[in-house]
């Protein structure tokens, strides 16, 4: 049930009522953990919808992923996530393939045969690159690669050639120039999890998607969440969190009446607990302030057919304004889209980037004007739809020595938690990472936490 204003409801004489900030797909995993462990919690989302980075939009006359998402078969949590909600039978696994553009050229990188072909690289280069992806792949201790940059690890491993023309090229694309203060970490996590999606034995890309995309997620979800008589709030953006004398914490929001709620769990990026969480202590507000987050400027374009064989085509040319070509159909069956083609195009950019000021008409024709200029067919009269989406905030940049920059879930106040994307250590932001950090905050500081209420009830 998703409630858009409710006076605040009583509370009940032994349950501490709880406040989840964030309807993201983690803050909807937390509430259903806790939820069907029998606690009081309410679900607040300062957006019209759920979902937060996986939310829905409309493109064109069609419902879709605001931005792109897979699922690989590495993604234990989130494969166990939709068989519990009962999805499994609409999860369709398809073998994908992976292109790269570079030196105004598109290749086909997606088995060894084609590898070993690649253009750009001389046979050394590729050797090189292959046996740093294979390292990579078998690294067990992760949290030492914390303590190197990345480009002197891939340029120690892979060599100064294949850096120059391959990984540079691309972590520029992902990165910006905040590659020059990225852990060696961040390439390991990549790497790691898309070495693990590939069948032993068959060495195949299986991505695979739920029918309906995560509509069908969110809609189950918050379905369930009624179910277990959770409150769904929408369009409550919260402006301050205040403990009160008597131990509880207020909680205020924009252009609605405040709530006192027991207990509080932030999923929100750290910029909003610094600002909002008035309690903590300076060194924390420091941490939260140190870490580095990265934008997405999304476009999605509705085509009449489409462009790309390829789900994901790698761009090294620095001229070209996206970091990648993103094409949906490769794996999304194009029934989902009323016969036609899903492509994304996506540049992630620091948070003060220039691109966020830039209008729509002006993002569009960049965008355009590449692809004219990378697919010979591209035709803009192919185009139904174009919309676009820009996150200041999406994915923390794991810097030196990153793990020792946070500070705990558990927070200096009192009932005051930290449950975030910040707090992915062991890979790169992805729905099945985000919930992965849900359980794992279920089964150690909440899990602390719920236990000394037990104990204190009893």
């Amino acid at each position: 049930m998703i409630v858009e204003n409710i006076e605040s409801p009583a509370q009940t004489d032994q349950k501490l009522k709880w406040a989840i900030a964030g309807g993201g797909m983690l803050g909807l995993t937390l509430a259903l953990r806790m939820a069907k462990q029998g606690h009081d919690v309410t679900l607040l989302e300062a957006g019209p919808s759920l979902g937060g980075l996986a939310s829905i939009w409309k493109l064109g006359d069609v419902h879709w992923d605001r931005h792109y998402h897979v699922t690989l078969l590495s993604d234990s949590r989130l494969l166990n996530l939709i068989d519990e909600i009962g999805l499994s039978d609409d999860l369709k696994w398809v073998e994908t393939k992976t292109g790269f553009y570079t030196g105004g050229q598109l290749y086909s990188m997606s088995n060894t045969a084609e590898f070993l072909k690649f253009p750009p690289l001389n046979l050394i280069e590729k050797l090189r690159l292959g046996g740093t992806i294979f390292y990579a792949s078998k690294i067990r201790n992760w949290k030492r690669l914390e303590k190197i940059k990345v480009a002197a690890w891939l340029s120690r491993w892979s060599g100064k050639g294949t850096f120059k023309k391959i990984w540079e090229p691309l972590l520029k694309a992902k990165l910006g120039e905040s590659y020059h203060r990225t852990a060696a970490s961040f390439i390991w996590a990549h790497i790691s999890r898309m070495y693990k999606a590939r069948r032993t034995g068959l060495k195949k890309e299986m991505f695979g998607y739920v029918e309906g995309g995560y509509r069908s997620i969110i809609n189950r979800m918050s379905d369930l969440l009624e179910e277990l008589n959770v409150e769904v709030r929408v369009d409550h953006p919260i402006t301050k969190v205040k403990k009160q004398d008597d131990g509880r914490f207020q909680i205020d929001f924009q252009g609605r009446a405040s709530e006192t709620f027991d207990r509080v769990i932030m999923t929100t990026p750290n910029s909003i607990m610094s600002r909002v969480c008035e309690d903590i202590g300076d060194d924390e507000k420091e941490r939260f302030d140190k870490v580095e987050y990265l934008g997405i400027v999304c476009a999605s374009l509705l085509l009449k057919k489409p462009i790309s064989p390829y789900y994901v085509t790698n761009i090294t040319d620095t001229w070209v304004p996206m970091t990648a070509v993103i094409e949906m159909t490769t794996i999304v069956d194009t029934d989902e889209f009323g016969g036609r083609a899903l492509v994304y195009l996506p540049k992630y950019v620091p948070a003060d980037h220039e691109l966020f000021e830039k209008s729509d008409e002006e993002i569009q024709e960049s965008f355009l004007s590449a692809l004219e200029k990378m697919y010979e067919d591209f035709d803009r009269s192919n185009v139904e739809a174009f919309n676009i989406s820009r996150v200041r905030s999406v994915m923390a940049i794991p810097t030196l020595n990153y793990s020792e920059l946070l500070p705990p879930m558990k927070s200096s106040v009192e009932g005051l938690f930290y449950v975030n994307s910040s707090y992915i250590l062991r890979g790169n932001l992805n729905v099945n990472e985000t919930i992965t950090i849900a359980e794992e905050a279920m089964d150690t500081v909440l899990k602390a936490e719920l236990e000394r209420v037990a104990v204190t009830a009893t």
